[in-house]
């Protein structure tokens, strides 16, 4: 077990003896009290049940799940026959629940979705701490799990943006280990890809958080007319995209990780709140898919919203 999740598991082993032995007692003295009294016992101990199992699904059970979210997108920006893609964001290896063999999994629900084309949508890496400061054997579980990678599988290949994360780990390391693994990694930068539908052009965006996302400057070179597709770590810059691309990815926010019942997201890190913090945003003509990724950050614990692959159907919008 990580020892980040100790505290947890120390709560929950502790937590639990003093529920039954509240249950017990109520039993036990069940007759004698008042039927005010009662109900309110009864109450008060039902809550504290719900709340006990619904933390313990939250760090131990739903941050191990992976969804596959589906989405089918129109776009007059896209011509050409459909296009499928598997998005994942924010693996953040050595995180909690991600150690560097879950990669691999991951890797393996990815590959079976069968899709055109694969993109990476940043913070593979775990932690806050810059690579200089972590142990060597922290430095080689990241290494292995990002080397996981080269298996993801797909006829246009595989490309990625990076993540703040992965800047204050080391950047130009990161960007190193995803291209041995024969990944395409962009910032501010475009690639063509061509098929026989016709080419289109993926523009991967700087991260929001610890770049300069531009862009004009990431479009730079690539075929005039071609259908485009953004890749950015972060939603954040969706104001500034402007209405030609046919869709928006991003990643960050982990849609909030924690979800509460008629309330919503307590936390989304976002300038905009809860505008951007997850799945499907339509704004101005403009589309963007928000994916809430694969780790945890800051608190390990995900609820009502478990890990995912966004897997994305792109087409053209009928003609009228």
């Amino acid at each position: 077990m990580h020892p980040y999740l100790m505290p947890a598991f120390i709560g929950a082993l502790v937590s639990l003896p003093i529920l039954i032995f509240g249950a017990w007692r109520l039993a036990k003295r069940w007759r004698d009290l008042r039927p005010r009294t009662r109900w309110i016992a009864f109450t008060v101990l039902t809550a504290l049940e719900l709340v006990y199992w619904c933390n313990v699904y939250a760090w131990f059970v739903e941050p191990n799940r992976l969804v596959v979210r589906r989405y089918d997108i129109e776009s007059p920006n896209w011509t050409g026959a459909p296009l499928t893609i598997a998005a994942i964001g924010d693996i953040h290896v050595v995180s909690p629940h991600v150690p560097p063999e879950r990669v691999a999994r991951i890797v393996a629900r990815a590959n079976a979705l069968d899709a055109d084309l694969v993109v990476l949508l940043g913070d593979y890496v775990g932690g806050h701490t810059r690579m200089v400061r972590r142990e060597p054997e922290e430095r080689a579980q990241i290494a292995e799990g990002l080397s996981y990678l080269a298996a993801l599988d797909a006829p246009l290949g595989v490309v990625a943006v990076i993540g703040n994360h992965d800047v204050w780990y080391d950047r130009q390391a990161v960007t190193s280990a995803l291209q041995e693994a024969g990944v395409a990694t962009l910032w501010n930068q475009n690639v063509m890809i061509d098929r026989d539908a016709g080419a289109f052009a993926l523009v991967g965006l700087e991260d929001e958080v610890t770049g300069a996302p531009d862009y004009a400057r990431a479009r730079e070179g690539a075929d005039a007319g071609a259908p485009e597709i953004v890749l950015s770590h972060s939603p954040d810059v969706f104001p500034g995209i402007p209405a030609t691309p046919a869709l928006t990815l991003a990643a960050h926010t982990h849609c909030g990780q924690v979800t509460i019942p008629l309330i919503g997201r307590p936390v989304v890190p976002s300038h905009f709140g809860q505008r951007y913090a997850c799945g499907r945003i339509e704004e101005e003509g403009k589309q963007m898919i928000v994916t809430g990724g694969i780790g945890t950050s800051i608190l390990a614990l995900r609820f009502l919203n478990p890990p995912e692959i966004a897997l994305i159907t792109l087409r053209a919008a009928p003609e009228d």
